[in-house]
């Protein structure tokens, strides 16, 4: 085994609103979980015109922080910043933890439903074994959806992509996840960082999935690079599909037109 990684993140997220905002209320999902392979040396989230009203932990196991803002409110900035420590495990993360059943994971969801593209995908994974089968799926899913920057639309579905034959991690990933789930194999959608090798300045979090091998438990697929999860990768959170792991969401009352900046860095300490 590989001897543990240390990564310092930092992720800013800023809003600009063209008019006052009235009311508003924002989940964030931007704090790393703590793992066999993964463990939070430090992690702080401050807010600039904005209220941290609760944090709580939801049934995927993410730490969510609640945060409202109110009043003459045209600007907020959110700033996560932290140190983890990871150890190599092959993508490997063990036995199911939590208060969500397995059984959920096998459930689709409206950006994961498996139609025609995605029982394909199915179709041409043969592998009796499992783990390989997942790989080939990987591969395939790889193959057919070109990486392409710019070319998905937030609300895009796995189908949506697999017609358009483009997309990004997230649109990877819930591909992955309608086909998995279709073999009946429990999956989930995992946002956090990654660190690139050519740049410590990114301007997105990273996509990809997790699926319940029996004898393994959680084994990671990161489709859009052809790899499993290993130190370079931090999880943050967890879900049935991009909207239960979204790094922000929430509401507003006011404040119609809005800007949005994000800024992310992520190097070795």
């Amino acid at each position: 085994m590989s001897d543990p990684l240390r990564l310092h993140t930092r992720h800013i997220t800023r809003y600009k609103f063209d008019g006052p905002v009235q009311y508003g209320l924002q989940q964030l999902r931007k704090t790393p979980k703590d793992t066999d392979q993964q463990k939070v040396i430090s992690w702080e989230t401050q807010i600039e015109g904005g209220t941290k009203e609760l944090s709580f932990e939801d049934h995927h196991r993410n730490t969510v922080e609640l945060v409202s803002f109110d009043g003459a409110t045209t600007e907020m900035v959110v700033t996560s910043e932290g140190e983890v420590e990871l150890t190599d495990t092959k993508g490997v993360l063990g036995a199911h933890r939590g208060p969500a059943a397995l059984w959920l994971y096998l459930q689709s969801t409206p950006a994961t439903e498996a139609k025609s593209g995605a029982k394909a995908l199915v179709k041409g994974a043969t592998d009796e074994d499992v783990l390989a089968r997942l790989h080939g799926l990987s591969d395939a899913i790889r193959k057919s959806v070109t990486y392409k920057i710019g070319v998905s639309e937030p609300g895009w579905t796995a189908e949506d992509a697999i017609e358009a034959g483009a997309g990004v991690c997230q649109d990877h990933t819930h591909i992955f996840l309608a086909a998995a789930r279709a073999m009946g194999i429990p999956a989930r959608y995992v946002s956090g960082y990654l660190m690139l090798d050519d740049t410590t300045a990114q301007d997105a979090m990273h996509a990809w999935a997790e699926a319940h091998v029996d004898g393994l438990g959680w084994v990671g697929f990161d489709i859009s690079n052809g790899i499993s999860p290993d130190t370079r990768y931090i999880r943050v959170a967890t879900g049935l599909d991009y909207s239960d792991a979204a790094p922000i969401s929430g509401t507003r009352i006011g404040g119609a037109g809005e800007a949005l900046q994000v800024e992310i860095s992520v190097a070795q300490q």
